[in-house]
């Protein structure tokens, strides 16, 4: 396996350190993005910015690869990793950015905790069986889902309440797919990822007209360069590590710890409100990823 830019010391066969790493990234880094790009479109029109995003992303990831010499992947793979990236990127997270046009970063954060189970229920389409303390929690995290949608946010935006329920579908299709799937190995496979998204983006970002009106203010750009380097460079390469090599549940289970980081910044540093439906679904979801958690754990015996 090539090795990623962050996790220099990950190889082929996993080890607990680097699992621990690749789940504190898309954990905790992940869980920044969401107001990362609500700073971020305050300036740039979504599908402009999400473009930007992974043009930069993809592009240095592809560059730095090239400059270690590693070889293209085999037409079939970069296909492969057109499709996926695709769907999770230019559809999942192209949609999320353009949801927050209308919804709070912490809204966005809670609905997308829906994710670990629509991906269990799409695993089971390849044979995945999932183990009863992964559906309790499953369960648990949907009550807090349940909640979410009574909220101020969600009940106020149809909208943005469609496009985040997209998001999470074709996510969860994309997660599950891409384990049977002849994919790149390593970091290529995110590099790839990232640029085919990044063509699609910029499609949608011109059949929707954007423009940009004026010149974005710095915390913009630099929320901006911090979904380049962090949101995408790290913790997405650390995301397609975790698809490869632990069970869908736990891969996932970002979802769950995402809202409690978005929850707080957006509380603390963007001025967002939370109120006892967004503190329910908060407490819900923490239970349940100890629930996925400890069923990982206790598989790895």
């Amino acid at each position: 396996m090539q090795r990623c830019l962050f996790f220099e010391f990950i190889v082929s066969a996993p080890s607990r350190t680097g699992l621990a790493m690749a789940l504190l990234s898309t954990w905790l880094i992940w869980g920044s993005t969401y107001l990362a790009i609500r700073f971020v479109i305050v300036d740039i029109p979504p599908f402009m910015a999400a473009a930007i995003r992974f043009w930069l992303a993809g592009g240095m990831l592809f560059a730095w690869l090239k400059w270690k010499g590693a070889a293209l992947p085999s037409k079939r793979q970069m296909r492969n990793a057109a499709i996926i990236g695709t769907m999770m990127l230019a559809g999942g997270n192209g949609a999320v950015t353009f949801a927050e046009l209308e919804i709070s970063s912490a809204v966005a954060a809670l609905g997308v905790a829906v994710v670990p189970l629509l991906t269990i229920i799409v695993a089971r389409f390849w044979g995945h069986h999932s183990s009863r303390s992964e559906w309790i929690g499953i369960g648990i995290g949907m009550a807090g889902i349940v909640s979410l949608n009574f909220g101020a946010d969600m009940s106020a935006s149809p909208m943005g309440a469609g496009l985040i329920l997209f998001a999470t579908v074709i996510w969860s299709i994309a997660t599950v797919w891409s384990k049977y799937l002849d994919m790149p190995s390593g970091t290529m496979s995110s590099a790839l990822q990232m640029l085919a998204a990044a063509l699609v983006l910029t499609l949608m970002s011109l059949m929707h007209g954007e423009r940009m009106t004026h010149m974005p203010s710095g915390t913009s750009i630099a929320a901006l360069l911090y979904l380049v380097v962090a949101g995408s460079m790290i913790a997405y390469s650390a995301f397609s590590y975790l698809i490869i090599h632990v069970r869908p549940a736990l891969a996932s289970s970002y979802a769950y710890v995402n809202p409690v980081v978005a929850v707080f910044l957006g509380w603390s540093i963007g001025n967002e409100h939370i109120g006892l439906h967004e503190l329910f679904a908060m407490g819900a979801i923490l239970i349940a990823v100890a629930l996925v958690v400890y069923q990982q754990v206790r598989n790895k015996g």
